[in-house]
């Protein structure tokens, strides 16, 4: 079964373009070495009333949204083996944390094992 890695970034919503700029070079990276998915995803509808809120729970300020990302695997090993190649590619490796468009710090993050599949 596939395993995937996922998670949740509140980020400005001036800074998007800056962040779809690095998800096209993640994708890009991701794929190369051999995920088999990596989709991006920014946030539209999130103003709702059943539930905890994506707003509320990642306490957004003014003017952020979220991005919620998934990257998709074979397995947990292969997931290991992909980002330790991703972690030492220097189209990565030459990043500073401190440029990014949104706060590390607040970034939400966790591999995951898929318990239904279409």
């Amino acid at each position: 079964m596939s395993y995937v890695d996922g998670y949740v970034i509140p980020i400005s919503k001036k800074k998007i373009p800056a962040y779809r700029r690095l998800a096209v070079l993640g994708q890009k990276i991701w794929r190369e070495h051999g995920a088999l998915d990596y989709l991006e995803c920014v946030g539209d509808d999130l103003d709702v009333k059943m539930v905890v809120p994506f707003p509320k729970q990642m306490r957004l300020k003014r003017g952020e949204t979220v991005v919620f990302s998934w990257i998709v695997f074979k397995s947990r090993a292969h997931r290991d083996r992909v980002n330790a190649k991703v972690m030492s590619d220097p189209r990565l490796c030459s990043m500073d944390p401190k440029t990014m468009p949104f706060d590390c710090r607040r970034m939400v993050y966790g591999g995951f094992k898929v318990l239904v599949k279409a």
